[in-house]
């Protein structure tokens, strides 16, 4: 079966798709150095985190050997935010699994959208956000995918433009205002 993809694009160019990309195919071990499944409840909790939220890594350098891509899950509960943060120069997509998603940016987080499950979200380089779980009683679980295998995490001390109504992050750091 033959597997050349050459296209004849609208634009008038064509483009030669080989699969060669400059890999000598006798050398590679494919067994070691192939497809990887990281099953869902092997996930690295050992990553950057922001206060509200908890990510597990499945794919980043350390895992997999992933170069250019970091990914995971991230877990809100129920009622709850998380502090302002940003990823430097990293694009994030994050999926909504489960739950309702309020995205809050800007510099003083006065932007807000929703996202729910099936929805995707995404964040540009350096911009100010906070996640905020809008359901009072399920949680929001999400997959993430960012544009490079660091797991950067800028948290930033915020002052809102608006509070948030009833939707605090308590635990024993943060108390109930």
């Amino acid at each position: 079966m033959s597997h050349s993809h050459d296209h004849d694009h609208s634009d008038g160019h064509s483009h030669d798709h080989g699969h060669d990309h400059g890999h000598d195919h006798a050398q590679v071990d494919w067994r070691l150095n192939g497809v990887r499944v990281i099953k869902g409840d092997q996930l690295d909790t050992n990553t950057a985190q922001t206060p509200g939220m908890n990510r597990a890594a499945a794919i980043n350098l350390a895992r997999v050997g992933a170069q250019k891509i970091w990914a995971g899950t991230v877990n809100i509960h129920a009622n709850a935010k998380t502090g302002a943060h940003h990823h430097g120069a990293l694009e994030s997509v994050i999926y909504v699994v489960k739950g309702k998603a309020r995205m809050r940016w800007g510099e003083k987080l006065e932007y807000v959208a929703e996202a729910e499950a099936g929805d995707f979200i995404f964040v540009p380089p350096y911009v100010p956000h906070q996640e905020i779980n809008a359901s009072t009683d399920e949680a929001l679980e999400c997959v993430l995918v960012r544009s490079g295998n660091d797991a950067v995490v800028v948290n930033l001390e915020i002052e809102a433009a608006e509070k948030p109504e009833s939707v605090y992050w308590v635990d024993p750091i943060h108390k109930h205002p």
